[in-house]
């Protein structure tokens, strides 16, 4: 099976795009396409939904995955009713919930420039949904006063409308650069080539798979809602866009 074109991870901003099946799980009720917007999930960043039509049929897509290199669409529909193998198909983004995680995510982006440029320590691990998300790091402390002073540098920030470029670097030459995986523990497979790289021009620049705002302007002030310590050297910074309602 073809590798899935993966359209999300040059163009964030495409809501809309035409493909084909060229796969048909009936059992799990899901199909794969030869290209796609949908954004399957990873790195903290959860799945794109929407919706796909074709000749005689529409559905919601509910998840989204990639498996090796093919991204697979689960349907709300019986597998029966599922659209056959060379099926043309279009698919929307429910945009709305794509964009506040695009916002998301590049405020999580700038949570790590902050705390690198201030502390030089690493991320070790993180999470978000739409609207709001966290990062832990190898702090020694964490205190309210902490927070208040990372919100203030978070709006900070993102009041430089700082341009948030995306680039494709060869593997060689970004595991020579050692700021560019700001991960404790680099998982990303060395079979990985070129790396996909989110840059927020002057403040944070490491590999990335996930969808991003082009401007730190974009994201809106940001909140630092709670902090607090899960352990030794491990603190934990939860933010949240002031515009974007919480999920019920």
């Amino acid at each position: 099976m073809a590798v899935t074109e993966e359209l999300y991870a040059t163009d964030a901003y495409r809501r809309v795009f035409e493909g084909a099946v060229v796969a048909v799980d009936r059992a799990q009720g899901r199909v794969a396409l030869d290209r796609t917007a949908f954004y399957p999930g990873g790195g903290g960043q959860p799945h794109d939904t929407g919706t796909l039509a074709w000749d005689g049929g529409r559905a919601a897509v509910v998840k989204a995955k990639k498996e090796g290199g093919v991204v697979w669409h689960w349907l709300n529909l019986p597998g029966e009713a599922l659209p056959d193998e060379r099926t043309g198909a279009y698919g929307e983004l429910d945009w709305e919930r794509r964009h506040a995680l695009m916002r998301t995510h590049t405020a999580l982006h700038v949570l790590c420039g902050v705390i690198w440029a201030d502390f030089g320590v690493a991320v070790t691990g993180g999470n978000m949904e739409p609207g709001s998300g966290r990062l832990d790091f190898e702090l020694d402390a964490m205190s309210a006063e902490l927070g208040a002073r990372v919100e203030r540098r978070i709006n900070e920030e993102i009041n430089r409308a700082r341009d948030v470029l995306v680039d494709f670097v060869d593997r060689g030459e970004a595991d020579r650069d050692p700021a560019l995986i700001r991960t404790k523990a680099n998982l990303i497979p060395p079979s990985i080539n070129p790396l996909r790289v989110i840059d927020i021009v002057g403040l944070d620049k490491q590999a990335d798979g996930g969808t991003h705002v082009a401007s730190t302007a974009e994201v809106g002030r940001v909140a630092v809602t709670k902090t607090e310590s899960k352990g030794k050297a491990n603190k934990r910074i939860r933010i949240a866009l002031e515009d974007v309602p919480p999920s019920p």
